[in-house]
């Protein structure tokens, strides 16, 4: 089997590939995740999935490599992750009551023969509305200041929401591991074999 890399330092995405029972690396893309003018969201989310896999193929010539993107949209407007306390109640405040789109980009480049399979994932995440005291209680029992807006749905975030549609719910904390299994069994891994 070829090697295996996750070109990402999220331990969120690690601990989502772990599920998988695969033996994997990770190595970090070191990649400029700025946007390109007039660049929408989700043609930004799918440049850097593929952006971060390129980046560590030269240290690892004959791996599998995967790369993810993820950005929240609403309204135009991209929503990051907060970095602290006072960004991620403002974020939650404007998100809340509306539908958020989460696009996960995922890339599965094979170093050894070029290829890159590139796909992208939406997930549609509605907020309650929120109260100023519920986004405090929340933030002060689970800082969510490295989750694009605001939110760990894997988490007690899931309490913030009202409905989620998409078609894998890891794609929401940034792995859409039906996807990748499905990419892994097109150059010849089987997740089950």
């Amino acid at each position: 089997m070829q090697p295996l890399i996750l070109a990402s330092t999220s331990p969120y995405r690690r601990e989502l590939l772990a599920r998988l029972g695969l033996p994997f690396t990770v190595a970090n893309p070191r990649t400029d995740e700025s946007p390109l003018p007039d660049e929408t969201p989700e043609a930004l989310a799918l440049r850097l999935a593929e952006a971060k896999a390129r980046a560590v193929a030269g240290e690892h010539p004959q791996a599998l490599i995967i790369g993810s993107d993820q950005v929240a949209t609403v309204d135009g407007l991209i929503y990051g992750k907060p970095g602290n306390h006072q960004r991620a109640v403002e974020q939650l405040r404007t998100l809340s009551g509306k539908t958020v789109n989460f696009f996960t980009a995922l890339c599965l480049y094979n170093a050894r023969t070029g290829q890159a399979d590139v796909r992208g994932v939406p997930t549609l995440v509605t907020f309650r509305q929120l109260t100023d005291g519920e986004i405090e209680n929340y933030l002060r029992r689970e800082p969510a200041y490295d989750c694009a807006g605001s939110a760990k749905s894997e988490g007690l975030g899931i309490a913030l929401l009202h409905s989620l549609r998409g078609d894998d719910p890891n794609a929401l904390v940034g792995l859409p591991l039906i996807a990748l299994c499905d990419m892994l069994r097109r150059q010849g891994i089987a997740v089950l074999g």
